[in-house]
């Protein structure tokens, strides 16, 4: 299926960019139906405004630190709360958030959370902000602010942005290690593994890492990946899903060819094979190969996701729900893959509590792929959850029931934490 789609687009629009496929007649007409599909979904607002009577009007919005750790803690006029933990970058954003995004929020309602995330997108790239920078702060504000209404409506956030499809998240154990002789990353992926023994996909690093070689356009130790990718079939088994991922490292060519060598092995998904904004080449990755190609961890703004799915350059989505700005933004993503028949898979960054802010974005999202990322429970954050044991059983995280995101934060935890101000 997948041949044949990427085949009718090829040679549709000759691989060119939108705008010289624009004069191709027939091709021209089939990519602007989809980008109108695309954008129509864009518009369509994802918080279910409708769960909440009257106004939830912003009072306050604080940034809480204890020592490099940072908690949002959201209160409407009525005294509801909500209450976020931070990515470890806001160790370095925290005055984006104070300066820009904090007064932005205030007086605003809550009910108008879609509209008021776009314009504070807006608000924030008028200021030259994009990326992480600004992702990361609105995200963290979003977080909270769901927490708050999901404990007004007394529903799950999930319930909040859509319906729940996955009450129960399958996970995929996250490795690295790629820089180390492969015998050494062998072991190190197998303990890793041991930690969650009832998991049953694996995902491991490609390539080598830009800023650990001498050479930036180097193609990774010698060897190494030839004899990474049998060897981890070989030591876990046919029955393990596998995955890999590149962190943008390869060359179109080299993509490829490291692409064909995991088809063999029949690993499920290839990531970020090459540059993760060079969308052209995304797609004459994925045109050549028929693993299917993941992308946008990194992505902060719609477009590269809207260009690869109009053009059937991506078969996996993977909006990071810090990085891209929260997930009301990424469910967006999840639509308009869902609209042509592709998977979602988003990333998983942050400490503190990144699992639980993922696990409840896949448990609404109808086109959730088979297996998602974990890395770890651990964290200095302390809380109770009463809905979920947050423990991975027969490879699944059962996702909180709970009000909002469903944890309560221990109270004498919570007052050791200092306002931030500037």
């Amino acid at each position: 299926m997948k041949a044949n789609r990427r085949g009718f687009l090829a040679a549709a629009l000759g691989g060119l960019p939108a705008a010289t496929a624009a004069a191709t007649g027939p091709a021209s007409s089939a990519l602007s139906a989809r980008y109108a599909k695309l954008d129509e979904i864009l518009k369509q607002p994802v918080l279910k405004k409708g769960l909440f009577e009257r106004p939830v009007i912003i009072e306050t919005v604080e940034l809480l630190r204890l020592g490099r750790s940072f908690l949002c803690r959201v209160r409407s006029r009525d005294g509801a709360e909500g209450i976020s933990v931070a990515h470890s970058e806001m160790a370095t954003l925290f005055p984006i958030f104070l300066n820009r995004l904090q007064p932005f929020f205030l007086g605003k309602d809550a009910r108008e959370l879609d509209l008021i995330l776009d314009k504070a997108f807006i608000y924030g790239l008028n200021f030259r902000y994009s990326g992480i920078s600004l992702g990361v702060p609105l995200a963290t504000i979003e977080f909270a602010i769901l927490d708050m209404l999901g404990r007004i409506a007394q529903k799950p956030v999930g319930q909040l942005i859509g319906e729940i499809h996955n009450p129960e998240v399958a996970i995929y154990v996250a490795t690295e290690w790629r820089e180390k002789p492969v015998e050494e990353s062998i072991e190190l992926i197998k303990g890793a593994v041991a930690e969650y023994p009832e998991a049953r996909a694996l995902k491991i690093k490609v390539g080598g890492l830009m800023f650990m070689t001498t050479d930036m356009y180097a193609t990774g130790p010698p060897g190494r990946t030839e004899k990474m990718i049998p060897l981890v079939r070989k030591t876990f088994g046919d029955d393990m899903a596998l995955y890999a991922d590149s962190n943008s490292f390869y060359s179109v060519p080299e993509a490829i060819r490291v692409g064909r060598l995991l088809e063999e092995y029949k690993y499920r998904y290839f990531e970020e094979p090459v540059m993760f904004d060079h969308i052209e080449e995304i797609k004459q990755v994925a045109d050549a190969l028929t693993i299917p190609i993941a992308n946008g961890e990194q992505d902060y703004s719609f477009y590269g996701f809207r260009w690869l799915i109009a053009h059937d350059g991506i078969d996996i989505v993977q909006p990071d729900n810090y990085y891209f700005g929260g997930l009301i933004r990424s469910m967006k993503v999840a639509r308009m893959a869902a609209a042509f028949g592709k998977s979602t898979v988003p990333h998983m960054s942050g400490g503190g509590l990144g699992f639980l802010y993922n696990i409840h974005f896949v448990s609404a999202v109808p086109n959730a792929g088979e297996h998602h990322e974990f890395k770890s429970f651990r964290t200095n954050v302390k809380f109770r959850c009463e809905t979920s044991p947050l423990k991975v059983t027969n490879g699944k995280i059962k996702v909180p029931t709970g009000p909002g995101f469903g944890v309560e934060f221990e109270p004498e935890w919570l007052k050791k934490h200092e306002i931030v101000r500037l």
